[in-house]
């Protein structure tokens, strides 16, 4: 009798695998973005979404940073890649304009600006159980500071997983959009994660690169196609993920050579899918003064460091996605 409840266990296993059936609990998301900043966010998200049978998204927040515009322009762009991914129904919703310092003060305000993105954060933390939410910040961290300042007890119930810093080098844009933000979630106990940039350096998600030839061959077509074609940022109309990302690569200044631009976020939610496409270590946190970091060797408070990615493994990953997507649940909410 027991081989039997063996052997068809087995073949149950056996069958869910063929199936694509994954028995490993999804990881709850929040996408926090300035998604109309660059092209990576969008590339970022439309790969999150086609990983439904890895991530749970619970929503997708936004923040305006320096290019880009205000908020309702990063909030329109990240509409378009939820449309075009057919998965209407995800919430989305506005964040910061502004920065920590300015906002902070305020928030015993019901108005204060980016209230609907902070105050989801807040309600999607609290609602976890037996885990954390893993909230994947690939803009300013303003969003997120805002939320763990306003509600303290989120702090254990969060992973920040964030890409940003040249560390341990200065610079990087998503940082120097709100450095106070950064300083404030490295003196708090959050989970911290950085997934490092290092503009012009092969250790960092800068060398994660979509190589305009690769994404005009591979890319057309690809994903679901949508009933009511969706405008894109460039005036031009769209039925599918692929077409607009050769758009966005038609339509921008190549920053490689062979031509092509890096897809720093998009690295970001392949490390959390896959954490061993990345080496990490552990470090003390940091802090940063006058635009530089500060080692704090005796800090018992740590973060961990992403670098020297798996560029092939990620980039590989990224377009078999698009082939064979799984979109993420849509649940009423």
């Amino acid at each position: 009798m027991m081989k039997k409840i063996y052997f068809l266990a087995l073949a149950m296993l056996c069958v869910c695998c063929m199936n694509g059936i994954s028995q490993t609990k999804k990881i709850p998301v929040i996408f926090d973005s300035d998604t109309n900043n660059e092209m990576d966010d969008q590339h970022a998200l439309a790969y999150l979404i086609m990983n439904g049978n890895t991530f749970d998204l619970k929503g997708i927040t936004v923040n305006a940073t320096f290019n880009g515009g205000k908020i309702d322009e990063h909030f329109k762009e990240a509409d378009r890649i939820v449309k075009l991914c057919n998965v209407v129904g995800i919430p989305l919703l506005k964040g910061a304009n502004s920065n920590f310092e300015t906002i902070a003060p305020t928030l015993g305000r019901a108005d204060f600006d980016g209230n609907e993105g902070v105050n989801f954060i807040i309600k999607q933390a609290k609602a976890i159980k037996g885990g954390k939410l893993v909230v994947l910040a690939v803009g300013k961290l303003t969003n997120v500071a805002l939320a763990v300042k306003k509600d303290p007890s989120i702090v254990k119930k969060i992973r920040l997983v964030w890409l940003g810093s040249n560390y341990p080098d200065k610079g990087e844009y998503n940082l120097e959009n709100d450095i106070a933000s950064m300083n404030y979630l490295l003196d708090t106990k959050i989970e911290f994660e950085i997934v490092t940039v290092r503009y012009g350096k092969p250790s960092g998600t800068a060398a994660v690169i979509g190589y305009r030839k690769d994404i005009l061959q591979k890319m057309p077509g690809k994903g679901p196609v949508v009933k009511e074609a969706v405008m894109g940022r460039h005036g031009k109309k769209f039925t599918c993920f692929g077409d607009y990302s050769v758009n966005l690569f038609e339509e921008c200044d190549n920053y490689t050579t062979p031509p092509g631009r890096p897809l720093f976020d998009m690295a970001a939610v392949a490390v959390v899918k896959n954490p061993s496409w990345a080496e990490v270590k552990t470090i003390p946190a940091p802090i940063m003064v006058d635009k530089k970091w500060v080692e704090r060797p005796n800090n018992k408070r740590t973060v961990k460091i992403f670098e020297n990615f798996a560029i092939n493994a990620i980039m590989d990953d990224f377009y078999r996605t698009m082939d064979n997507y799984k979109l993420v649940e849509v649940k009423k909410r």
